[in-house]
């Protein structure tokens, strides 16, 4: 009978086990790989999605956006039903929902059909990722719980990277329903497998018998106020491009819903007697560190899992598939780097892995800012082999570091609010890249364009060679003139483009080099027994 721990920090209980905690490694991370493929793979689709549907490209934008709200919401309150109801039946129910709702995405007949059912899908999914960190911590022991780690890492980092190629493939080849239906056999398999192997350690148990002898019950007004907050940032982040931002009364409002709940949900959650979100976490040095470098991973992973295959497909003529293709070398690198990560986590002090990881990825951040219309398919390659270097560095050592310190009963607040740091995170990274390249990209254009003019030196010359390179295929003067003035407009435009997205770059790396102190200033932690100065 193995052993495993419930927790990193003091006092740690161990439960006896039966089964092979790596079986139930694996188990848990295929059903969160699942939930996390759909937060990517769904943006290839939506121009199918559009079609078949006969909407407009701005109401199927609604598809991600509902599942990234739904998602966020469902995090805060997975702690508490997982611990009041029972980790392992809370994660068959969650696990059923995604399943069922993945078949009705796929089956859905119009947009409000298939908004509701993303939303069940969202609120499942959002269920199901914290409460599998908390499964893995609780089945190793401390000094192997970093290449636990490791393997739901593999899930949630190289997921969305193969989302966007596999979604890609589908939609090219098949159609966007099997984006959606393709989770029905993969979750039924996860979940009878999750019933046989899974099992919940005793001080879980008696926790819940417990909190159900003193009548602890669930902080609704808590939930209420923080899934306001987060249900109405995840809105304004994902909406504010496309509705121009604060020009826009939807995006007014809700920019004030947003405010005013946190404000409302900070004292309510500092006196609580039993709040739905611990944030005396956050007031924890250790805590509070990784949960901003957890934000910062998130933004970097999601950002650019979104814009490289972007400039691919809108700079370099790429087909989806292509464009996703581009990124699939450096999954492949995450996943080995990731096992590579998880031993060295048990040698190495998770805050200087975190600051090197970080350095690696501000510097592949940076190399990316070498675009220019001549490049490969190559080096878009390697520029993910060098981020699948990185993030494994950051991920498996902030997932271990967040628990140190922790009392049993906290496992699961931590792991609901490193998830939501991650999607949240993920969110903040998309819009500030959408923000950059839209404004940067004006700014150049009107940069450019003041050399466009017929006092112009260089412009005189471009256009007569252009004219003359015209007239020999045939054109007529006059055509020839405007043809070539709409040419040099399409080359500044294009120009425009580049230089805009090496802005987002920067912007990428700059948020990289931040996380590098943020990691030295976590604490030390004992590497054989993952207790550390997380709690103080």
């Amino acid at each position: 009978m193995a052993n495993a721990a419930t927790t990193g920090g003091a006092g740690e209980e161990r439960v006896d086990r039966s089964t092979n905690p790596w079986l139930v490694a694996v188990v848990v991370a295929l059903a969160v790989f699942m939930e996390v493929l759909d937060t990517t793979i769904a943006n290839v689709a939506l121009r199918y999605i559009s079609g078949g549907l006969a909407i407009s490209s701005d109401e199927a934008s609604w598809v991600v956006t509902t599942y990234l709200v739904s998602n966020a919401v469902a995090l805060i309150a997975s702690s508490f039903v997982a611990q009041r109801y029972g980790r392992k039946r809370f994660y068959l129910i969650c696990l059923a929902l995604f399943t069922i709702a993945s078949i009705l995405c796929g089956l859905a007949w119009n947009l409000p059909s298939l908004l509701i059912f993303r939303m069940i899908q969202g609120f499942a999914g959002g269920g199901m990722v914290p409460v599998s960190q908390s499964i893995l911590s609780d089945s190793f022991p401390p000094e192997k719980r970093g290449q636990a780690f490791a393997v739901f890492g593999i899930a949630v980092v190289v997921a969305p990277v193969i989302g966007p190629t596999l979604g890609g493939y589908i939609s090219d080849n098949f159609s966007w329903h099997w984006c959606f239906l393709i989770n029905g056999p993969v979750g039924a398999f996860a979940l009878v497998l999750v019933y046989l192997l899974v099992q919940e350690p005793e001080a879980l148990r008696k926790k819940r018998e417990e909190m159900r002898r003193q009548g602890i019950r669930f902080d609704v007004i808590g939930f209420l106020l923080v899934a306001t907050f987060l249900g109405a940032l995840e809105l304004v982040l994902d909406r504010g491009q496309v509705e121009d931002w604060f020009d826009s009364t939807f995006i007014i409002v809700t920019s004030v819903i947003c405010v005013s709940a946190l404000l409302a949900s900070i004292p309510w959650l500092l006196t609580a007697k039993n709040p739905a979100v611990d944030l005396r976490l956050l007031a924890t040095r250790q805590f509070s560190s990784c949960f901003i470098v957890m934000l910062a991973t998130g933004a970097i992973l999601i950002a650019t899992t979104q814009f490289v295959p972007q400039v691919l497909q809108q700079n370099y003529g790429y087909t989806a598939t292509w464009a996703g293709l581009a990124l699939s070398p450096g999954g492949f690198v995450t996943m080995v780097m990731m096992f590579v990560a998880g031993q060295l986590s048990s040698k190495v002090q998770p805050k200087y892995l975190i600051a090197i990881g970080a350095g690696i990825i501000a510097f592949a951040m940076y190399d990316v800012t070498r675009l220019n219309p001549d490049l490969n398919f190559g080096f878009f390659v390697w520029s993910r082999l060098y981020l699948g270097l990185g993030l494994p560095l950051i991920f498996i050592p902030i997932t271990s570091a967040s628990y140190a310190g922790l009392r049993p009963d906290q496992t699961d607040q931590a792991s609901a609010l490193i998830n939501a740091a991650r999607n949240t995170g993920g969110s903040i990274g998309v819009s500030i890249a959408s923000n950059v390249l839209a404004h940067r990209e004006q700014w150049h254009q009107s940069r450019l364009v003041e050399h466009v003019v017929p006092s112009d030196p260089a412009f005189i010359e471009t256009m007569r060679n252009l004219q003359h390179f015209l007239m020999e295929r045939g054109s007529p003067m006059a055509d020839a003139q405007n043809q070539a003035v709409g040419l040099i407009g399409e080359q500044v435009r294009m120009q425009a483009s580049y230089l805009a997205y090496i802005d987002v770059f920067h912007v990428l790396a700059v948020i990289s080099a931040c996380a590098i102190p943020l990691a030295l200033i976590l604490r030390n932690i004992d590497l054989k027994t993952g207790g550390g100065g997380g709690a103080h």
